[in-house]
């Protein structure tokens, strides 16, 4: 009889998807390198002031007049383009998990919330919801970036408003699975509140297929975050995320100098990869009729 804890049995089934453990591996050295960025950057890349201009579109493997080696080159700001790379993966991450952490707790709550009153407010809601889903994510995040102008606070703020309906369809979803169940009639028929019944006792079962599409929607967030930055109504020029390094270096591609977009290019495309791959294991051991 195997009587290791629910975590140690996910932790050990995870684990037999080499390509998964690989993927997470991957995710953690990227958290780590991130968070790490002022410490093992050669360079600050928001200190504009001390920027060697005269080090501009160098390519890779320059030594600069910094005396380092800017083994990946540098972009037309005269930025180390891996001190900058390791800094916007720092903002592409903080954006996509802040963000999605408000679209879960935002989504989460109305759909369980619409599920539980039922009748026109269900409707309603989900009407509503539905409403958003018809349109792309991104003309959306556009839309509401364009609208609230450029900064941290404000693209949280587009990205959140943009996908906060996936996580109340889904919440919703597993909300009305669950309130037609025995155990959660029972527990309406005892004094305890309502709110209690909801939040300690349906909130809980829905809490893996609303983990599984954060996953995926963490990687949606970056993209869509690198995508805003990309058509300048993302993040402002002196904080330069992934996105934005792109868009830096798109105008010099043809002239050869395709490391200023190339580079940060294969690092956005890297970390979506393998946080997808990481939710596509997590999804199979959440769903049994998924596992392989």
């Amino acid at each position: 009889m195997d009587r290791a804890s629910p975590f140690a049995r996910f932790g050990r089934e995870f684990a037999e998807s080499r390509t998964a453990l690989v993927a997470l591996i991957v995710v953690l050295l990227m958290i780590g390198l991130a968070l790490a960025a002022p410490l093992v950057a050669p360079q600050d890349p928001y200190d504009l002031a001390n920027l060697p201009l005269m080090d501009a579109r160098r390519p890779p493997g320059y030594v600069g007049s910094g005396g380092y080696t800017h083994w990946l080159g540098t972009d037309a700001q005269g930025r180390d383009l891996l001190s900058a790379i390791l800094y916007g993966l720092r903002i592409s991450l903080q954006m996509g998990l802040v963000a999605g952490a408000i679209a879960l707790t935002l989504g989460a709550a109305l759909g369980i919330t619409a599920a539980y009153l039922g009748g026109r407010w269900e409707a309603f809601i989900m009407r509503v919801v539905d409403l958003q889903l018809a349109f792309p994510a991104i003309l959306l995040a556009l839309v509401i970036s364009a609208m609230l102008g450029q900064g941290k606070l404000q693209l949280i703020a587009a990205l959140a408003a943009a996908q906060y309906a996936y996580f109340a369809r889904t919440a919703h979803g597993a909300a009305s699975a669950e309130r037609g169940k025995d155990y959660v009639e029972a527990a309406f028929s005892t004094p305890l509140p309502a709110s209690r019944v909801v939040w300690r006792h349906i909130l809980p079962n829905c809490l893996p297929p609303l983990i599984v599409v954060a996953t995926v929607q963490v990687a949606s967030a970056i993209a869509l975050e690198a995508t805003l930055s990309f058509l300048g109504v993302g993040l402002p020029v002196t904080e330069p995320s992934l996105g934005m390094l792109i868009s830096n270096g798109f105008q010099y591609m043809l002239s050869g100098r395709y490391w200023i977009s190339i580079y940060p290019g294969i690092a956005l495309i890297i970390l979506i990869v393998a946080i997808n791959l990481v939710g596509d294991q997590i999804r199979d051991q959440v769903n049994p009729r998924l596992k392989r």
